[in-house]
């Protein structure tokens, strides 16, 4: 949605002039930082995990310094190799990957990426993930020797193979045991990565706050598939994926804006962020962040350039700090309603 300047048109036809104090509001500085688990970032819109690599691979295509923070791809302990071929689909308004969680493994994330990410002043936050308590626990022990990081994001949305492959971030017990044993060892801002493909995503929120973390990030891919008609064969090499982009933006606001209201720490959205409105909407529902994925699919410098578009649409609106969006949402007269 465009909008337009507000003018005053002449009875006479001359040229409009702009009202007085208008131009003056367009171009006054908004002050974009936030305050995210005891961190202070200079704005809220991250890069996602997974979609913007170990980040110092966009260096060259945009300015790293313009984000908020910048959440590296999804480490484990050890190197893994990642899923078979073809990882990635296109949906409608969306699209659906199978990356098997590929990565270079923390030890050469600290000697490989970490020294140059430490030159931009772009907060790094680390994304951590496991297959048990025991791999959760090792990958944190070894990045904590690493300079430079603001701060952890655990993905609890991978299969523990000691539970027979159950979901941690669908099984309560699982969840705070991780979040426990993870907590005991980090000494950097902990902050949780739930899955939506649950029941009740207010109750996981509430066990992993209780459980020592400092803010929740929501909503990760939500499972899905697709087949090729002509070859009657799944279109990803792991037959199911996870859908993400613009498609799961409803789902994303509204498990964010019921997380919001059910814990105490501070909360990040992310599900399908495209535009300055969409990072308006996670704000207005109590989100303090939000981070940006897929779209990095279509352009390698989407979220740096939402920076300058949500600045701008911040001074159009008379936004003039994040407090004057964040948890506005005005809501009191439709549940009267309902």
């Amino acid at each position: 949605m465009q909008y337009a300047p507000v003018v005053d048109l002449p009875a006479d036809g001359a040229s409009a002039t702009l009202r007085p104090g208008f131009i003056a509001r367009m171009n006054a500085a908004v002050d974009l930082s936030v305050h995210v688990a005891g961190l202070k970032l200079s704005n809220p819109i991250l890069a996602a995990s997974g979609t913007f690599a170990y980040g110092v691979e966009f260096a060259h295509l945009a300015d790293l310094n313009r984000l908020g923070g910048i959440v590296v791809k999804g480490l484990s302990a050890k190197p893994i190799e990642g899923a078979p071929a073809p990882r990635l689909c296109e949906t409608p308004a969306g699209m659906l990957n199978a990356v098997g969680l590929q990565n270079i493994g923390a030890e050469r994330f600290l000697t490989d990426k970490l020294p140059e990410l430490r030159k931009y002043r772009t907060a790094i936050l680390v994304n951590i993930f496991g297959m048990t308590t025991a791999e959760y626990v090792a990958a944190t022990e070894i990045l904590e020797r690493g300079d430079g990081i603001a701060g952890y994001e655990l993905n609890v949305s991978c299969p523990n193979t000691e539970r027979g492959g159950v979901q941690v971030g669908a099984d309560p017990e699982l969840l705070r045991e991780v979040v426990t044993a993870v907590r005991r060892v980090a000494k950097r801002p902990l902050i949780v990565k739930l899955s939506p493909n649950v029941t009740d995503i207010t109750a996981l929120a509430r066990v992993a706050e209780n459980a020592g973390a400092d803010a929740i990030s929501l909503i990760n891919t939500i499972t899905g598939m697709a087949v090729d008609v002509e070859t009657r064969e799944p279109r990803l090499g792991n037959v199911t994926g996870g859908l993400s982009g613009p498609a799961i933006k409803p789902i994303a606001l509204r498990m964010v804006y019921q997380v919001c209201r059910a814990v105490k720490i501070p909360v990040i959205g992310l599900g399908g962020i495209v535009k300055a409105e969409d990072v308006a909407e996670f704000l207005i529902v109590g989100a303090q962040g939000v981070q940006v994925g897929t779209a990095h699919f279509l352009d390698p410098a989407a979220s740096v350039k939402l920076v300058g578009e949500f600045e701008k649409w911040c001074q159009k609106k008379g936004v003039r700090k994040m407090s004057d969006l964040i948890g506005t949402l005005r809501v009191d007269r439709h549940l009267q309603e309902a």
